[in-house]
C-alpha cells in the first residue's frame, strides 16, 4: 500500500512539474505570452515565422519592440495586409502595442514575427530559444515550439 501511495505521489508531482512546460506560457510583469510557435522550414530556407498571443493584464499599454531567435541572424515584427488585391508583408515600425487589459495575436496572415538569415532549420517536434523585448516590461526568454510545415493553424490556441 505504501509503495502505491509513493508511486501515485511521484506521478502527481511529475505532472505538476511538467504542467507549466506543457502549457507553454510565459509571464513578464503584467504580460502573459501564450504558446510561441513556428512552422518547420523547408531545406535551404533562409526565413521562418513566429506566432504567439500576448495578453496585458495591466492598467497601462505596453509595446512589443524587438524579437530574436537563436536560429536566426535577425528578427523583426511584421504585418501582412491586402492592398489592391495583393498581399503585402512589411516590418512594423515602432513595434506593436498591447492595450491595457487587452491582447494581441500574432498569427498567420496578420501580425507575426520574422526570423531571417537562418543559421539552423526549424525542425518539427523541436523547440528553439528566442526572446521578446517589450518597451516597459523588458525582455523575456521563450521557446518556440516547431510544428510540421503546412500544419494546423494555432492562431486560436489559448484564446
Amino acid at each position: 500500500m505504501t509503495y502505491s501511495f509513493r508511486a501515485a505521489a511521484a506521478l502527481v508531482a511529475a505532472i505538476l512539474i511538467a504542467a507549466p512546460a506543457a502549457a507553454h506560457e510565459y509571464k513578464l510583469g503584467n504580460l502573459e505570452i501564450d504558446h510561441p510557435w513556428s512552422r518547420a522550414t523547408l531545406p535551404g530556407a533562409k526565413v521562418a515565422a513566429g506566432y504567439l498571443i500576448v495578453k496585458n493584464g495591466g492598467t497601462e499599454p505596453d509595446r512589443l519592440v524587438a524579437v530574436g531567435a537563436e536560429i536566426a541572424g535577425k528578427g523583426e515584427i511584421h504585418e501582412m495586409s491586402m492592398k489592391d488585391g495583393v498581399m503585402i508583408m512589411r516590418p512594423v515600425a515602432g513595434g506593436i502595442e498591447i492595450p491595457a487589459g487587452g491582447e494581441i495575436k500574432l498569427e498567420p496572415g496578420s501580425f507575426h514575427l520574422m526570423f531571417m538569415d537562418l543559421k539552423a532549420p526549424a525542425v518539427a517536434g523541436e523547440k528553439f530559444p528566442g526572446s521578446l523585448t517589450f518597451e516597459k516590461a523588458g525582455t523575456v526568454e521563450v521557446e518556440f515550439a516547431v510544428e510540421k510545415a503546412g500544419g494546423a493553424d494555432h492562431s486560436a490556441h489559448g484564446g
